[in-house]
């Protein structure tokens, strides 16, 4: 083989002054693209780590019961089920939830969770006996869901109600079980 065939590789000391700027150039070029490109990856997972700290809960939405003047003359509770959509990270579900339109001591409507209190059982109306009862531990509640007797540590939950249109319509709530008080969580 001709020895002005084989090329020396090209040093630092051989590289004229315009082709040493040109490769630092070029490097920088490099390393400015590599650096935007993983800041760019980086942004999906920045935002996926930090979303449960940003996120805002959302209200529930207002749910229809039906007229109100259905419930104008009730002498019992009457058990409706309603359904809310609810955000779950990035998917939207939608769950059924049991309440109860009575009527409280002053003889206005109310909305009561059947949600039981103490554990989170559904409560269910008796009617031989006039009363809520919690199936899980025996916890028993009024029509108006005043806590009688058992391990609940206090009554029935009200929702917030209102009427539009001539339509009862309830917001659902979620309260904190093992409280003497009531302390919605969301």
């Amino acid at each position: 083989m001709n020895a002005s065939a084989e090329q020396e590789p090209l040093s630092a000391e051989t590289l004229s002054p315009a082709e040493r700027a040109r490769r630092r150039l070029i490097g920088w070029m490099l390393g400015v693209s590599a650096s935007v490109l993983g800041v760019l990856m980086a942004i999906p997972l920045v935002r996926v780590a930090l979303y449960p700290l940003l996120a805002q809960a959302a209200a529930n939405p207002w749910a229809d019961l039906g007229p109100e003047d259905d419930f104008r003359s009730l002498t019992t509770p009457v058990r409706r089920v309603i359904q809310i959509r609810k955000l779950d990270g990035w998917r939207q579900i939608t769950a059924e939830r049991v309440v109860y339109v009575t009527k409280g001591a002053d003889g206005k409507l109310e909305v009561l969770t059947a949600v039981c209190p103490h554990l989170g059982c559904e409560v269910q109306w008796n009617p031989d006996l006039g009363q809520f009862k919690c199936p899980c531990h025996g916890g028993t509640f009024a029509p108006d869901g005043r806590h009688l007797s058992g391990p609940p540590p206090r009554g029935m939950d009200p929702l917030p109600l209102s009427v539009e249109n001539g339509r009862l319509r309830v917001q659902y709530e979620y309260f904190r079980n093992l409280v003497p008080t009531r302390e919605v969580m969301s």
